[in-house]
């Protein structure tokens, strides 16, 4: 497994990510024997970086994780976004980022995950309510006092990049990006670039829908998504019928096809692996050894034009919570 460095003079990471969201419930049931297994098999091949959040399963997930890496803990890089407000129902409820909230999550979370310090602590979005500055001073303070290592945000604009970044300096970006989700390349990647802020990115798979995954139930967040609904759906499918041909050329999954385009596009992009299974790791892994040649990338553009997909990536509520896409709508209204 290959690493990269996050920024100047940062820690270096392996060059995919794993994400652990989806083994605390959120595309249907999930078993946790695999899941640990699947983590650790992570470990095994080389990845050191395991994104969390501490609202993935009301804290199921950091639990989680612990038991995974026990008598490991110096084996892993630990990204943990915070700030998302759950109800006992499961229902998202807006974030706070005030200072004391922000530590109080902290406190929880390392209690959760069994160790003394977190390596990359995010906002999960941006709190309208609370100034930028406020919530970074006070993440600052956490670094200084040994709780935390790096600081880095979730799905922010690029002003709210440059205004964290200035109160202290930011590691990385998570932010989704996909074939189908690839809103940052306006405006948000080249700030990241010009401050040299790497970007982790999930949904690389835009949630299955580039797999030919589908909601599972209820309980799958996926069947709340404009992506995978009636006209939009029919649509999309056709995007990822094309996308089959390629990878078929290739000798390929398409899921493999999908994660090697996102490594394509900069050494300063991280993607993160969904996978919750052995199996769907070992899968997705053999897209490190995928060549896409010039030619290839031609043809995935071709087949995947970059505002080809029906639907936003989450519901008109949630939408809302995005300063990232508030951000680049109103940029995009203006004359150029």
């Amino acid at each position: 497994m290959k690493t990269t460095e996050l920024g100047h003079h940062g820690p270096h990471v392996s060059v995919v990510g794993l994400g652990c969201m989806a083994m605390s419930g959120m595309y249907g049931p999930s078993d946790d024997a695999e899941s640990i297994a699947t983590i650790q098999a992570a470990i095994d091949s080389g990845i050191n970086l395991l994104d969390t959040g501490d609202f993935y399963g009301m804290g199921h997930n950091e639990m989680l994780i612990r038991r995974a890496i026990e008598g490991r803990r110096k084996d892993v890089f630990l990204a943990v976004k915070f700030g998302a407000m759950r109800g006992p129902d499961g229902s998202f409820n807006g974030y706070d980022l005030r200072p004391e909230a922000v530590k109080n999550f902290l406190a929880y979370s390392l209690r959760r995950l069994g160790t003394d310090y977190i390596d990359l602590y995010q906002p999960s979005r941006v709190d309208a309510r609370t100034p930028i500055e406020e919530t970074f001073g006070s993440i600052a303070a956490l670094v200084k006092a040994g709780y935390v290592r790096y600081a880095g945000i979730s799905e922010a604009s690029s002003a709210s990049i440059r205004r964290a970044h200035a109160v202290h300096p930011m590691t990385a970006l998570q932010i989704e990006y996909s074939l189908v989700s690839r809103g940052i390349e306006t405006d948000i990647l080249p700030t990241a670039r010009e401050l040299n802020i790497p970007v982790t990115a999930y949904g690389i798979l835009s949630r299955g829908l580039l797999s030919g995954s589908l909601a599972a139930g209820p309980s799958d967040i996926r069947a709340y998504l404009p992506r995978f609904h009636g006209e939009n759906l029919d649509k999309n499918r056709k995007l990822v019928e094309a996308l089959n041909a390629i990878a078929a050329s290739k000798n390929a999954t398409t899921s493999q096809v999908a994660i090697a385009w996102v490594m394509s596009r900069g050494a300063d992009i991280i993607p993160l692996i969904g996978a919750r299974r052995r199996n769907q790791l070992e899968e997705s892994l053999r897209a490190l050894a995928l060549e896409l040649t010039a030619e290839d990338l031609a043809r995935i553009e071709s087949a995947v034009p970059a505002n080809a997909v029906a639907g936003t990536r989450y519901s008109e509520e949630q939408m809302r919570w995005l300063d990232s896409e508030k951000r680049a709508s109103k940029a995009s209204s203006e004359p150029v």
